[in-house]
């Protein structure tokens, strides 16, 4: 049996389908790959969507040794052996680690010396933010790429160049079944197509739906893409639709999204859209994240679903997110204003506010500016109100 991901997979960055941020002559990726300089990378995105490829095409024109492990069954002896053979050589190896967010941390420490090094090329590739279980030693010896879902079109120029190179024949509705039910994942369209064409050299609809009766990914047989479905829900929970909130959700795990990434999503939602509004929103979707991570799926989805509907009958308040937003955007700017006297470090003069009932009337910032606006909404009204009142009552002294 043909292996079509294997025969189809590009060579170089003008051979691969999709990902033109990084393959285009003017990437930045490109550019660092064609003159030798790329450092350590990281790359994240769906399944089937280039990452290994892209590592074979650097190491191929960078001239490099390729060496391919997994995270799940890599051993640190495999690694130091490369280390050792390449030790004294002008020569460096190119190490591509795949699930590379399942890293130990003493893996993680054997790599560290050679990486500061550059005697080997570090590239690793994860469905999930790798960044997030990576130690900060390799986050600041590192660059992270994103890798994007493929989109229709590309999916259908790599159909039409299998289709010819593997001459075999499809009617209409089954490219259009084979892109469609793909969600993106161009090694899942691949597959289905050779199943399909060891069956029959002329594939049809039928054909295809036997061997796939459901989309993958998208829950959808309109390929509706993760981004797409993360973006409805969160605009949806934002709205307060809990119908819609919910549909986008069940899509997201019929789709296969994991339940550590959708609740990271919800945390994040619940500060910068319900905030302090609600304060304990963040609570709840923090224990979402903590439940789900343990449990995990059919029942994760129970979970999950709780928040969503909690979050969606919260009111919502952005005044946090704004506020952030604000007073970075005030130091970015050069904004830096000096720190007053009393609240230095080891300084006399400051007022602890608990020997005064718990406020008194002092400076804190030299020049008063305001970043914070709260609203008129739930919970934040009655903070809003007791720091109106206490500011009624301040009269600054002089620093």
């Amino acid at each position: 049996m043909q292996d079509f991901t294997v025969a189809l997979r590009p060579n170089s960055f003008d051979d691969l389908v999709g990902q033109e941020h990084l393959s285009s002559k003017n990437a930045p990726l490109r550019v660092l790959c064609e003159k030798g300089v790329l450092g350590h990378s990281f790359f994240y995105g769906p399944a089937g969507c280039g990452k290994t490829s892209i590592a074979r095409i650097i190491a191929k024109i960078m001239d490099l040794p390729f060496y391919e492990f997994n995270a799940t069954s890599i051993k640190i002896e495999q690694l130091r052996k490369i280390f050792d053979q390449y030790k004294n050589t002008l020569q460096k190896p190119l190490i591509f680690i795949d699930e590379v967010h399942r890293l130990a941390k003493n893996q993680q420490e054997v790599l560290l010396p050679v990486m500061e090094n550059n005697s080997v090329l570090v590239i690793g590739a994860s469905t999930e933010n790798p960044f997030y279980s990576l130690t900060s030693a390799i986050r600041s010896r590192s660059m992270l790429f994103e890798i994007k879902h493929i989109t229709n079109e590309a999916l259908a120029t790599l159909l039409n160049k299998t289709l010819s190179h593997a001459k075999v024949t499809c009617d209409e509705d089954g490219q259009e079944y084979l892109i469609a039910s793909s969600g993106g994942d161009a090694r899942a369209m691949l597959k289905l197509l050779e199943f399909a064409s060891n069956i029959n050299t002329h594939i049809t609809l039928e054909i295809l739906k036997s061997l796939r009766p459901n989309a993958l990914s998208a829950g959808s047989s309109e390929a509706g893409v993760h981004y797409d479905l993360t973006s409805a829900m969160i605009k949806s929970i934002r709205g307060s639709d809990a119908d819609a909130g919910i549909y986008y959700l069940a899509r997201l795990i019929e789709g296969g999204e994991s339940a550590d990434f959708i609740a990271r999503r919800l945390v994040i939602l619940a500060s910068e859209d319900v905030g302090n509004a609600n304060p304990q929103a963040l609570t709840l979707c923090t224990s979402c994240l903590t439940s789900v991570s343990k449990i995990g799926y059919p029942e994760a989805r129970i979970i999950l679903a709780q928040a969503v509907i909690y979050l969606c009958a919260s009111p919502k308040s952005n005044s946090a997110y704004l506020a952030i937003n604000e007073a970075l955007n005030s130091v970015k700017n050069g904004n830096m204003m000096e720190i007053p006297k009393h609240l230095k470090n080891n300084a006399d003069g400051y007022l602890y506010p608990h020997d005064y009932g718990g406020h008194v009337k002092q400076v804190y910032l030299s020049k008063p500016t305001q970043f914070v606006e709260l609203k008129d909404i739930g919970y934040e009204k009655k903070m809003k109100d007791w720091i109106q009142t206490i500011k009624n009552l301040n009269l600054y002294r002089e620093i």
